[in-house]
């Protein structure tokens, strides 16, 4: 992964990183040309690519950009004002975007009032495309966050170090939606021992392609196809288990 992606997470980042690249550039600052091209496709790549600035289209390059701002204005003020103008639709747009998150799982997260696991949502959808390693290891933790939040909410207790298994099998027994408790229900037994499969193969998943461990030299690169599948299931599961849970908390 390269280094401006780490520094950079998010869409907006990114394009919040492309905006003060083209601005140093245009201000006589120190900026990276390799970083500007890495941004500017992810950009041109994105679902708001029809708000990305004419200038950035056209201009492969910054000494590309660099023959057009210097004829366009002759002081540092009116290029920055420029840039940040010609940024703004699309920073607005990127920040304000509810693409790819379920309304639903959205709702779910705003009633626990978690910030947290609301962020890691954002993130692992933003990183589907740009970074499917990341965006795995993010969807193991939302379900790993979303078991914890519960089990804190009832005052489950539970080893730190448990594994997603565990903590999932914790919250499902919780939550009455453990396969082991419907024996007299075969098509509700399977559903839930397919949601308990779900949960450990995504566990499995990151360990094997995410990033969470160093790898080897024989190692299985993840394709964002992979990532997005992850991702999915993963919103899925969450969602599954706090709308569970709110309505059993409604009984209460």
């Amino acid at each position: 992964m390269n280094n401006i992606l780490k520094e950079l997470p998010t869409l907006y980042d990114q394009i919040q990183g492309l905006q003060n690249i083209l601005i140093s550039r245009a201000t006589g600052g120190e900026c990276n040309d390799s970083d500007y091209t890495i941004l500017r496709k992810i950009a041109l790549e994105s679902n708001f690519n029809q708000l990305v600035p004419s200038f950035v289209r056209h201009a492969r390059d910054l000494n590309q950009f660099w023959q057009v701002i210097k004829h366009k204005y002759d002081n540092y003020a009116d290029r920055r004002t420029f840039i940040y103008s010609e940024f703004q639709g699309l920073l607005t747009a990127v920040e304000f975007d509810k693409s790819g998150i379920s309304p639903n799982f959205e709702k779910s997260i705003e009633t626990i009032n978690s910030g947290y696991i609301d962020n890691m949502w954002k993130k692992a959808i933003e990183r589907k495309s740009n970074d499917p390693e990341g965006a795995i290891t993010l969807s193991r933790s939302l379900i790993e966050s979303v078991c914890k939040h519960i089990l804190d909410l009832e005052r489950v207790s539970y080893d730190k170090n448990s594994d997603l298994s565990e903590l999932y099998k914790r919250t499902s027994e919780l939550l009455k939606m453990s396969a082991n408790q419907y024996e007299s229900n075969l098509v509700f037994k399977q559903i839930l021992g397919g949601c308990s499969g779900i949960v450990n193969g995504l566990g499995q998943l990151r360990n094997n392609v995410g990033d969470a461990h160093g790898q080897g030299v024989i190692n299985v690169s993840p394709k964002p196809r992979h990532a997005e599948l992850a991702v999915n299931l993963a919103g899925a599961m969450s969602h599954f288990l706090l709308s569970s849970y709110q309505e059993s908390y409604k009984k209460q």
